[in-house]
């Protein structure tokens, strides 16, 4: 009998649930084809709008949290990699070997504690905030559908109170749902009413405490890490001072040169018998197309005319269709200024000078067209004539000695690699 009763319950419950979602979708209904009014409470949904912004952000921080942190690990592992291979490349008979490997031990511990301070510190301040809204969204549901209850009640009692026969006894009892329905949508409306608006204030100390917390562990943790730094720093110095025989010798970058400069050096070598150590390809031949190139010529240094000023030579008919690129290059070979070039109208600097580079290191040409460098030469970097020619990581240029005393690049231009040197201008 008592499993007869539970079950009578149970069924009974179920079909009241079914009832209610019945009669709250029929009142939905009626409500948005304008058949029935709904209770507004506009300053209560401006408390869900600011609700839903704020779960927006609070996710959207956490997320990014967890982001910040994964990478603190992931860095973490990459430093402790890297002080791995210093350890183990570390010989015994160098100086500093015990100090090193202090300092990665330090180095390690000190990652270990920055990620841990800002799990407790951020983390876990971040879900507890985050918490309690799931409780809260699921009374701001339920709340929103006690209103439709407290609607659907209130219709159903003032059409029972306009009904032609009046039944009292249904409306007594609409009546006592109607107020029991209210009941219940006021007490969960009055305390959402007090939560939200409060809970939407506290958003502002929460995200102070969170990135001052935030802010303050990385400025220690980035302290610190500065000191264990310096500490390896000096211990490096040391090493290099006993073994400074043999330091690390700067490169220069191999060179590819391409089949395309290797025809235009044997093309000069052989038509123009160049002087040694001139490996730049000369004008094309009078009568090509590369020949006629609209170029602007300074005559030696007079008084110019109007009439004579920026006087160009006339185009020849094949002109239009070169390359702009071997119009630029080509001028740039002629005594004088090229149109639209950075060194036009300044006599004291070769034709399409670019910018100024000085060499840190010394540099030993191994070929006739490279420039031999020392320490401190300032070299005037110029573009090459045919950009095909340029290989990675070399320059062409004259240094700014040679230029001073020569004015002429075909006997002092040539290449050298870019590593060595600093741009200065």
């Amino acid at each position: 009998m008592a499993e007869m009763g539970s079950k009578g319950v149970t069924a009974g419950k179920i079909a009241s649930n079914v009832q209610k979602k019945l009669t709250r979708a029929q009142e939905k209904v009626l409500q948005k084809l304008g058949k029935a009014d709904e209770t507004k409470d506009e300053q209560f949904e401006q408390c869900v709008q600011n609700f839903n912004k704020q779960l927006t952000e609070g996710t959207r921080l956490q997320k990014d949290l967890r982001t910040y942190l994964a990478s603190v690990k992931a860095m973490h592992e990459a430093s402790k990699k890297l002080n791995e291979c210093l350890q183990e490349m570390y010989e015994p008979d160098w100086p500093g070997r015990d100090e090193a490997n202090k300092i990665a031990e330090n180095n390690d511990l000190l990652w270990l504690d920055y990620h841990q301070k800002l799990v407790d510190q951020a983390l876990l301040t971040m879900d507890t905030y985050l918490g309690q809204f799931p409780d809260i969204k699921s009374r701001i549901a339920k709340r929103g559908r006690k209103l439709v209850d407290y609607d659907s009640a209130r219709h159903h009692y003032e059409s029972l109170q306009t009904a032609k026969k009046k039944d009292e006894a249904k409306i007594a009892k609409a009546e006592e749902e109607l107020i029991k329905a209210q009941k219940v949508f006021e007490e969960m409306n009055v305390d959402l009413q007090e939560e939200l608006p409060s809970l939407w204030n506290s958003r502002v100390g929460f995200y102070v405490n969170t990135f001052q917390s935030i802010a303050g562990l990385e400025e220690n943790f980035h302290k610190e890490m500065s000191k264990l730094n310096q500490n390896l720093n000096d211990v490096l110095v040391s090493l290099e001072k006993q073994h400074g025989s043999n330091t690390f010798t700067v490169k220069a970058q191999p060179r590819k040169k391409t089949k395309l400069l290797s025809r235009l050096l044997r093309k000069k070598n052989s038509d123009n018998a160049p002087a040694k150590g001139n490996k730049s390809p000369s004008p094309p031949p009078d009568g090509s197309p590369a020949a006629t190139p609209e170029i602007r010529v300074n005559h030696e240094p007079e008084p110019p005319s109007s009439a004579t000023a920026g006087a160009s030579l006339p185009k020849s008919p094949s002109q239009s269709s070169l390359p702009a690129v071997v119009v630029e290059t080509f001028s740039a070979t002629v005594n004088g200024t090229v149109e639209g070039g950075s060194g036009a109208g300044r006599l004291d600097l070769p034709p399409g000078f670019m910018f100024k580079v000085q060499a840190q290191h010394d540099y030993v040409a191994t070929d006739t067209d490279e420039l031999q460098l020392k320490a401190g030469d300032v070299v005037l970097v110029i573009p090459f004539q045919n950009p095909e020619e340029q290989d990675e990581g070399w320059l062409m240029g004259v240094k700014e000695s040679d230029w001073n005393q020569h004015k002429e690049l075909e006997k002092c231009r040539g290449v050298f690699p870019e590593n060595f040197t600093e741009r200065v201008q």
